[in-house]
């Protein structure tokens, strides 16, 4: 590809990826495929593709601090979690060969996509079990499936906030506004911790993350605001869409 255009798509593709993760998760649908196509090594694509993305939950922490100002009981349990459980997949990654991610690239897709398409089901299954209305009151269960997402979340990412949202769902927080603010903190946490083991461990192509993280500043900022008064459903038709084309793609390609 030529290098010209891979950088271009690497800014729009960033940008999507940002606004897409601040209102309903699913950047790295986007972004992905444009590093595997720069012909990096898969699990150096899937570190610079986790720092090109950061910013779409960072950033959107900031767009919704005064929704998080309220709920300040159980946060930072569930941030230690988020902690443990993006440092612990992170440094799996580090360890896991090209040879056998690369087998695992179709599975996590098609893993995050039909998490996808079963949100908004899986979040009042969920809700149905928990009747607290707050984080400070989420239990075992809860802690226990916000560690194993924190986990995902660190090893790949992708489907990270509709997994977040489930989890928040369970552990009491009803609140569209203040479940979408919270998965975002906490996704935030996770990909932060994630970015750090990467960046140390050397896992990173830098030209092409930077050009992708550039457009996904600027695309998360924009999202969190957008996703305040435009309904997410049709981006979440576009995610899971563009879920399912690459999974069945990457199912040809590395077992067809």
């Amino acid at each position: 590809m030529n290098e010209l255009l891979l950088l271009s798509l690497l800014l729009l593709t960033g940008f999507v990826a940002g606004v897409s993760n601040a209102i309903a998760g699913g950047g790295t649908f986007f972004t992905f495929p444009v590093f595997l196509a720069a012909g990096l090594p898969p699990v150096v694509a899937n570190a610079s593709n986790a720092i090109a993305v950061w910013p779409g939950h960072a950033l959107a922490v900031v767009g919704y601090r005064k929704s998080l100002a309220g709920y300040g009981d159980g946060i930072g349990s569930s941030v230690l979690i988020a902690l443990g459980g993006g440092i612990t997949g992170a440094l799996l990654l580090t360890v896991t060969g090209n040879a056998v991610f690369v087998k695992l690239i179709p599975f996590l897709l098609l893993f995050a996509t039909i998490l996808f398409a079963s949100g908004p089901a899986l979040g009042a299954r969920l809700s149905a079990l928990n009747a607290v209305p707050s984080l400070s009151g989420s239990g075992k269960v809860a802690s226990i499936v916000q560690f194993v997402f924190a986990f995902y979340g660190g090893f790949f990412g992708a489907g990270l906030g509709i997994m977040y949202m489930a989890a928040l769902h369970l552990s009491g927080v009803h609140d569209v506004q203040a479940n979408n603010a919270l998965k975002n903190l906490l996704a935030a946490v996770v990909t932060s911790v994630a970015v750090l083991v990467f960046a140390a461990t050397g896992l990173v192509a830098w030209k092409y993350t930077l050009t992708a993280f550039s457009g996904a500043m600027v695309g998360g900022y924009a999202g969190a605001y957008i996703a305040q008064w435009m309904p997410g459903l049709w981006l979440r038709r576009i995610v899971i869409a563009f879920g399912l084309l690459l999974t069945i793609y990457y199912f040809v390609k590395y077992y067809g």
